[in-house]
């Protein structure tokens, strides 16, 4: 009786705790920046600043995680790993069975800045560590937070891990339907399920499509079209259609001290620098021009041979976007992984009537960055951020599709990433 009760006890408590846990993970938000003094957060192939945080179980590959705390002192900070499912909700898993090692690590590397101007600390580590690491394929929540306290968490990041059990294959076309001809761009794809349990693809498969690796605009929810035998196609007239948008916008950072491209003049204080980029001008009934991009992304770099990682610096970048007047019932937001790919009071710009024009400043490392510019509809409740008034779209721009696939076998608690693939809109077009 003794040990029954001790059981029924241990029960209650562990469903207690896995369910604060479980509150606690569904009100994180993915990819978002907590703390105000933390900086230029980087998590991506390691050597490949432009790359998705992705690696293959028994692959080799290593991920890098690096950023800058702006306080310039040092502190204790750790992360671990939560398995969600793939729409990001967290997957009823216990970690033992998707983590081997220690269930939260110490990043132990960090180095005081040096040379530059604004003083930090810069921390990195490279994961997965030989301490913990994931050993069940999916999607990966990492939370970094201070002092082993999850309740001061400093940032969270998107993590992939992929086990390849099944396989892809697409390419990109023009739309037939005359309305998208000429704006949008359609992803065509098969899945070879090779040997995979499936039963019902259409609740045991999910698939995800990433343009430019942007979770805001993603495409879920597609269900097959054809099936024949291992082969599966998704390739629905009116499903995988996307607007094309047009190239990024670029500034070069890369020094503060000479004149870089597309900025129009800096100034120099004694505790700080301020750099003015070049007005930019909406575009969206414009002629479109082919421009070699980043596809959204940024790299931190210098010209003056100094290592970004500890010895760049930071500015002030003030950015300015012409308009005759504003645009009515709209709010507007410069974008890209500079700003986390979010629509926040830290990247809103302000209507200027002096100017004729929005404006808005992003304090930036030292570096290569890609943005556009969009609006957000103030009338309707949960509007998404649009290009549509400010970029325009055209369908040949060049754009990166990654197509995530999930499966989830039968009886199974969680959705594993199964195959990845990424196709190009140029190199990858029918």
């Amino acid at each position: 009786m003794r040990t029954a009760a001790l059981f029924l006890m241990v029960a209650l408590f562990s469903g207690l705790i896995s369910g604060r846990v479980t509150a606690q993970v569904n009100s994180i938000t993915p990819d978002h920046v907590y703390y105000n003094n933390i900086k230029s957060v980087k998590f991506n192939q390691a050597g490949d600043p432009l790359s998705m945080p992705m690696y293959t179980i028994g692959g080799g590959e290593k991920l890098e995680l690096s950023f800058d705390d702006m306080d310039n002192d040092v502190k204790n900070y750790y992360y671990s790993f939560i398995l969600c499912n793939a729409d990001w909700t967290p997957a009823q898993v216990n970690q033992f069975d998707y983590m081997r090692g220690f269930s939260e690590t110490r990043i132990l590397d960090y180095r005081l800045s040096s040379v530059s101007l604004q003083r930090y600390t810069h921390y990195s580590v490279q994961l997965p560590g030989t301490n913990s690491y994931p050993v069940k394929s999916g999607n990966y929540l990492l939370k970094v937070y201070l002092d082993s306290d999850t309740s001061q968490l400093a940032f969270t990041r998107r993590m992939f891990v992929v086990e390849n059990k099944a396989g892809l294959a697409g390419y990109i076309q023009q739309p037939i339907t005359p309305k998208l001809f000429r704006t949008h761009q359609k992803i065509n794809f098969e899945v070879n399920t090779g040997s995979l349990n499936i039963q019902n693809p259409f609740d045991q498969l999910k698939v995800v499509i990433l343009q430019n690796y942007r979770w805001d605009n993603a495409i879920t929810n597609l269900k097959p079209q054809f099936i024949n035998g291992n082969v599966i196609k998704y390739n629905a007239e009116q499903d995988c259609i996307m607007p094309a948008g047009k190239e990024y916008r670029w500034i070069d950072l890369r020094s503060f001290r000479l004149q870089t491209e597309r900025v129009q003049r800096s100034e120099y204080k004694r505790n700080s620098t301020d750099v003015f980029a070049v007005m930019d001008y909406e575009r969206a009934d414009k002629v479109y021009q082919f421009i070699k991009d980043v596809n959204g992304r940024y790299y931190l770099a210098t010209l003056d041979d100094y290592n970004p990682n500890f010895e760049g610096d930071y500015a002030a970048v003030h950015f300015s976007f012409a308009s005759p007047e504003p645009y009515a019932g709209y709010d507007m937001y410069i974008y890209g992984e500079l700003t986390n790919y979010e629509c926040n009071d830290k990247n809103k710009l302000t209507y200027n009537g002096a100017s004729r024009a929005y404006e808005g400043t992003l304090f930036l490392k030292q570096g290569y960055y890609n943005y556009i510019y969009g609006t957000v509809d103030k009338t309707k409740p949960n509007a998404k951020f649009s290009t549509e008034l400010t970029e325009g779209d055209y369908w040949e721009t060049e754009n990166n599709y990654t197509i995530l696939l999930y499966y989830r076998a039968l009886g199974g608690r969680s959705d594993e990433l199964v195959s990845s693939i990424t196709l190009n809109s140029i190199l990858n077009r029918k």
